[in-house]
């Protein structure tokens, strides 16, 4: 069996190669570093590049399929403006209009067909077995038998939503998918946004908001106001876009996203890291000066900043100091016991401790609550609690 292993890897480093365009000597060599991870635990078998090297974006997934391999590139990183006029002038210049689309609030999507199997790919790489129930149930086959070689790169956004529970669309009664990309699968190059949006009314599918092209000199003053809309209902910001889809997208967040992202993570402030934090509170700062705002506007910021990093703390620190257990609460929704056992094992692949509760039915599926347990900060609390050093 080990040997019948060993030859199976190099048919597929040989193969992998040569749609790499890499020395098989190279791929040993991540696969050995783990920098492309062999998940065998669902099939079909792939390898995911946790990190980008050598020109392929992280998140690149390779579908083992013994005769052959199927490449998902990796969703590339969009860059933030954070300061809109002259970002938006130098990025952007020469262009006759600008597109403006709704950045929704949850977590980033790839859609595939693999043989004849829809899954759903997360921003990492991996095909989560959750979101892939969701996504056969919401889009199907259909749209894939059409289009096998393209891929829908979108939000899952809801309550129920495992990675992050957000209940801030009123139509969304439990987890809705909204593309916002789509693209080719080997070349991971994006098609038109005229393309995109009929592509998805011809077949059902949902997208996020548009909000129209615009002129280049006009976009700054757009999505500021924009953005102040959309903060002030507790959404999260828009992606600016070339039409085309030639030059990458750029994307501007809302204060009030900012405000919650932090509340929600200070309560688990020693499991998030620094950088989190830190690049939060840097865009609260640029965005009040391009804004200009006076001396009670800035204050109000202050507090509304200030507050959601310490109350969220503070909270975790009164909840360890009696005895409980500092745990994020989020709940699936399935149709099948067996998505939520796989979902399970899927999170120990993430190295995340949960707990999953009892299943009750609600509207004809299963609906479970699931306590991720927040270790670091459960141990880092208690030691301070208990007169250890910072």
């Amino acid at each position: 069996m080990k040997r019948f292993q060993e030859l199976f890897d190099e048919e597929f480093i040989r193969i992998a190669s040569k749609a790499l365009g890499m020395p098989e000597s190279k791929i040993t060599g991540m696969i050995k570093r783990r920098v492309l991870q062999r998940i065998s635990r669902f099939l079909p078998e792939y390898y995911r590049f946790e990190k980008g090297i050598s020109g392929v974006e992280p998140g690149t997934t390779l579908f083992n399929l013994v005769s052959n391999i199927e490449i998902v590139k990796g969703f590339p990183k969009i860059h933030r403006a954070m300061v809109l006029e002259p970002t938006i002038q130098i990025h952007f210049k020469g262009l006759p209009l600008v597109a403006i689309e709704e950045k929704m609030n949850g977590y980033n999507v790839r859609v595939v067909k693999i043989q004849d199997q829809v899954l759903a790919l997360t921003r990492g790489g991996l095909v989560c077995p959750y979101t892939t129930e969701k996504a056969t149930e919401r889009i199907g086959l259909e749209f894939f038998q059409d289009h096998p070689d393209l891929v829908l790169c979108g939000e899952m956004v809801g309550p129920d939503n495992p990675y992050v529970p957000k209940d801030i669309y009123p139509e969304v009664e439990s987890i809705a998918f909204y593309v916002f990309d789509i693209r080719e699968k080997y070349t991971g190059r994006p098609i038109t946004l005229e393309m995109k949006n009929e592509l998805c009314e011809r077949y059902g599918i949902k997208t996020v908001r548009h909000f129209g092209n615009y002129p280049v000199n006009a976009v700054a003053r757009i999505v500021t106001d924009l953005v102040r809309e959309l903060s002030a209902a507790g959404h999260e910001g828009v992606v600016i876009k070339d039409p085309e889809m030639k030059l990458p997208a750029l994307k501007y967040t809302c204060s009030e996203s900012t405000n919650s992202d932090l509340r929600y993570a200070f309560q688990f402030y020693n499991d998030y890291g620094r950088d989190f934090f830190y690049s939060r509170v840097v865009r609260e700062g640029f965005q009040s000066m391009e804004w200009d705002e006076d001396e009670d506007a800035l204050h109000e910021r202050s507090c509304r900043l200030g507050e959601s990093i310490l109350k969220p703390m503070v909270e975790t620190i009164r909840k360890r100091k009696r005895g409980e257990r500092i745990t994020e609460n989020v709940r699936i929704r399935v149709s099948s016991l067996k998505t939520a056992q796989q979902f399970e094992e899927h999170l120990r692949l993430l190295g995340i401790d949960a707990q999953f509760g009892e299943p009750r039915i609600v509207d004809g599926q299963y609906l479970i609550e699931i306590k991720k347990l927040n270790q670091s900060t459960n141990d880092r609390t208690d030691a301070l609690l208990n007169g250890q050093f910072w």
